[in-house]
């Protein structure tokens, strides 16, 4: 079967490569309109399925898996930091509170699209300023959503999650695997 990977993520690439199936990857290149005053798990679910579409478009003969990762704080949604003033602002309003993860999944497969979101609660420490641009200067908040990987120097400021710690990576494998096998496809 020819499984296709429509993120150009190498967090999620990764992930998926710890399992015993073979896959090439595609990465979505249209733009993420969130859709209008959608919450942030149909937010991801819909532009999970909206990457899904545009890959399975070009391999249709492919079972392909997308995936879109928000942060939501307080109603509002992070996305990947625009420039250093945001990653700035983000990791600020992050410091010392908890929020939300949300990860949108979706399989499509000859014309069959499932999508499901997960949502993960993160605990940040409070951050000094120093560490913030510290943090910063290191390169890595500025492609990830929130402007912060887990799995990366920002695991010294999460104190605690609760939920799918592969979900705050960028693709929650349990939900994952069970969207496979609902598709004919074991990840074991």
């Amino acid at each position: 079967m020819n499984i296709v990977l429509a993120s150009a993520s190498p967090r999620r690439r990764e992930l998926l490569s710890h399992f015993p199936i073979e896959f090439t990857v595609d990465p979505a290149e249209g733009p993420e309109d969130p859709p209008a005053g959608a919450g942030p798990a149909d937010t991801v679910m819909a532009l999970a399925a909206a990457k899904a579409a545009e890959v399975a478009a070009r391999r249709p003969d492919a079972l392909v898996i997308a995936a879109d990762t928000i942060v939501e704080l307080d109603g509002t949604i992070l996305g990947k930091p625009a420039d250093r003033a945001d990653a700035v602002r983000m990791l600020r309003a992050l410091s010392g509170r908890e929020h939300r993860v949300y990860t949108g999944v979706a399989v499509t497969r000859a014309g069959k699209t499932l999508r499901e979101a997960e949502m993960t609660t993160v605990f940040f420490r409070p951050m000094t300023d120093r560490e913030i641009d510290a943090y910063i200067d290191s390169g890595e908040p500025m492609d990830k959503a929130g402007a912060y990987g887990y799995q990366g120097l920002a695991g010294l400021f999460i104190h605690k999650i609760e939920g799918d710690y592969f979900n705050v990576v960028g693709l929650p494998l349990c939900r994952l695997g069970r969207m496979l096998a609902s598709m004919g496809v074991t990840l074991l």
